[in-house]
């Protein structure tokens, strides 16, 4: 069973978003599936995205760059740097829409917010819990309101479909 728990920091810091999972795997796959460009496609994504391309170069100071594809065939591009990587307890790493080259474009090529930065932070630590895997995301810098409201629902429905390719 998924225990899911989804909420936003309080009025200090705002501008976080924090989600909570109980996935039925061990942490070992769980990293997998988060470090591994094979694994990370097959659940990167909203549901109905797909993820045609993903490349990782897990290491800090290393670039990940990938792209989400919609229902419609249209392609969202992002990348980030690695800034701390623990292996099996944490990754963080900044996060920003990209073109298909690496170059961080603002959100408003992909209809988004300007009030998106360009850049944003982040983390997410993997905890044993009584033989599965409590994930932990943190996402800083995503605007209050509809904004964050769609990556809450982005991020829920990509771990949906990571918990659906663990089993």
């Amino acid at each position: 069973m998924n225990q899911n728990k989804t909420r936003s920091k309080d009025i200090k810091n705002q501008e976080e978003l924090v989600i909570t999972r109980i996935l039925d795997a061990p942490r070992e796959l769980v990293w997998k599936a988060w470090t591994e460009p094979d694994l990370m496609k097959r659940w990167w994504g909203p549901k109905g995205f797909t993820s045609p391309y993903c490349k990782i170069d897990l290491r800090v100071g290393g670039k990940f760059l990938y792209c989400m594809r919609s229902p419609e065939g249209k392609d969202y591009w992002g990348t980030g740097v690695y800034r701390e990587i623990i292996r099996l307890e944490r990754i963080v790493c900044t996060n920003s829409f990209a073109d298909e080259k690496g170059n961080v474009v603002p959100a408003t090529q992909y209809g988004m917010s300007a009030d998106f930065p360009l850049e944003m932070l982040v983390t997410v630590t993997f905890e044993e819990h009584e033989g599965k895997t409590k994930l932990t995301l943190r996402h800083v810098g995503i605007p209050a309101g509809a904004d964050r409201d769609g990556a809450n629902i982005g991020w829920s429905q990509s771990l949906d479909k990571l918990a659906e390719a663990l089993k």
